[in-house]
């Protein structure tokens, strides 16, 4: 495993970290607790120190198994980054026909409760790091998020706040660096070799600013692992039958077409492992933080820090 630190101002980190959402047991299929908790071990063995997770993913429960595990093996250098404004406690089921009842709420109070609560379900007197959970931009123009991650800072509930930007949105809330760039210690950005838009303005304002990057769907879903085909389909408990629908399915396999001579060029790695190299050889990208449900899975992405960046000629 390899380390850096996230941003200026940001903790120590691992290259490779985890995402917790697939573990929380909703919007990701059929989940297992104990195969979860053994997952989330072999992350601890193979040297992974950042875990990021969500208070809404599965409602609590994904901080819950973090806890679990943490409370087990002692938290030492781990760094918990978790998010908040997708509130679930006051939602009814018309408020997200997607997720589950869940309406975004980024007002000042509701983000401080949220993160309170947080703190109970990890067992945590402070978060490492809290991010604003993808919300529109007009939740962002106003003061309320942003005054809530000053006071959460002041009252020593937080240690370092970040935004998590809205997928497809990369450009467009890129400016929001320039208005709060002394605020936000990171920022957590969608990007992997199939979308890449936050090239163009998003990832140079933030090596402006020394803003670290936390990269999530660095894998797009389990897409780049090189496991689905047209006929892949997924059941309504999976987000990915709306976020790799048929037709979103054919037109990313259609587009990965150009990713075999890159992928024969790293004949010694896995599919996912040569898609998150390419993630952290961004020099913005400090961190990439691939979702699994098994040990297996945490083992394979874990390897890609072992080949580190790749060379010039292949990004």
């Amino acid at each position: 495993m390899q380390y850096t630190q996230l941003g200026q101002r940001g903790p120590q980190i691992s290259t490779v970290g985890l995402g917790a959402w697939a573990i929380g047991g909703t919007n990701w299929g059929k989940t297992d607790d104990a195969v979860s908790r053994r997952a989330l071990h072999a992350a601890l063995d193979q040297g992974v120190t950042l875990i990021d997770t969500a208070d809404v993913y599965g409602f609590g429960h994904s901080e819950t198994l973090i806890a679990g595990v943490l409370k087990e093996r002692g938290k030492g250098e781990v760094i918990i980054a978790t998010k908040a404004g997708n509130d679930f406690y006051h939602a009814t089921d018309k408020d997200d026909e997607g997720y589950g009842p869940i309406r975004q709420n980024y007002d000042k109070q509701y983000l401080i409760f949220a993160t309170e609560q947080s703190l109970k379900r990890l067992g945590l007197d402070a978060l490492d790091i809290l991010q604003l959970h993808s919300p529109d931009l007009d939740q962002l123009e106003r003061d309320d998020p942003w005054e809530a991650l000053e006071t959460l800072k002041q009252q020593g509930k937080i240690l370092h706040a970040g935004l998590s930007i809205q997928s497809f949105q990369e450009t467009a809330q890129a400016h929001l660096l320039d208005r709060h760039h002394e605020r936000l210690d990171c920022i957590q950005v969608r990007y992997n070799l199939l979308e890449r838009e936050a090239e163009k303005v998003l990832l140079p304002k933030a090596q402006e600013y020394g803003i670290g990057v936390i990269v999530r769907i660095p894998l797009l879903f389990g897409l780049l692992t090189g496991k689905f085909t047209r006929e892949s389909t997924f059941g309504m408990d999976d987000h990915r039958h709306m976020n790799l629908s048929p037709e979103r399915l054919e037109s990313y396999l259609s587009r990965m077409e150009a990713l075999r001579p890159l992928y024969h060029q790293c004949p010694d790695q896995s599919p996912a492992q040569v898609g998150l190299r390419f993630c952290i050889t961004h020099p913005a990208c400090h961190t990439v933080i691939p979702g699994a449900k098994t040990p297996e899975q945490v083992r394979d992405n874990c390897g890609a820090a072992n080949f580190g960046p790749l060379p010039d000629e292949l990004t």
